[in-house]
């Protein structure tokens, strides 16, 4: 009895790439904000790219809160949304040539968002990392952390809790 041939790791590529992709052109704030999404295995790193539109106060300057809550709960809810997709990614169920963000699932909706403003945000990219503590069939919550040029000295972190699309819509 012989296994089935795995699948060559470029094809697989392609599909992880093309439901990222699809995922965040979804959203057009995240273009608007200019965040982009970069993927190894099934870890996503969000980059927000600098630009003045950012500031919020030109006296320090530093990114204004309301920018950095958006860029922490855009993280939280693509890496939820990439989370409960990556088992049909992986499987091949999703066809990565029919992939647009009228055919993927919904996302899920914020019941609640906290975040903890640690430091004032620089004039530079900032990045972000989420972890999903708990999803069920009804709820998640995420824990989501933001930085700039170290890790370890982060600039903002957030808790949310999020209400999970149903099957069918």
């Amino acid at each position: 009895m012989s296994r089935p041939r795995p699948e060559p790791v470029q094809v697989v590529k392609q599909r992880r790439d093309a439901a990222l992709k699809a995922l965040v052109e979804g959203v057009p704030y995240i273009q608007y904000l200019g965040i982009a999404f970069d993927r190894h295995g099934d870890e996503l790193t969000a980059t927000l790219r600098f630009d003045e539109k950012l500031i919020g106060n030109p006296l320090l300057p530093a990114i204004h809160g309301g920018v950095t809550a958006a860029f922490l709960e855009v993280t939280a809810i693509i890496e939820l949304s990439w989370s409960i997709l990556w088992d049909e990614i992986e499987s091949g169920r999703i066809d990565a040539e029919k992939l647009d963000p009228t055919t993927l699932p919904r996302m899920p909706r914020t019941i609640g968002f906290t975040v903890d403003y640690l430091r004032s945000g620089l004039p530079r990219d900032a990045y972000a990392r989420a972890r999903v503590n708990r999803s069920g069939r009804r709820y998640a919550s995420v824990h989501v952390e933001a930085w700039q040029d170290n890790r370890d000295r982060l600039m903002a972190q957030a808790t949310g809790h999020f209400l999970m699309p149903t099957p069918d819509g």
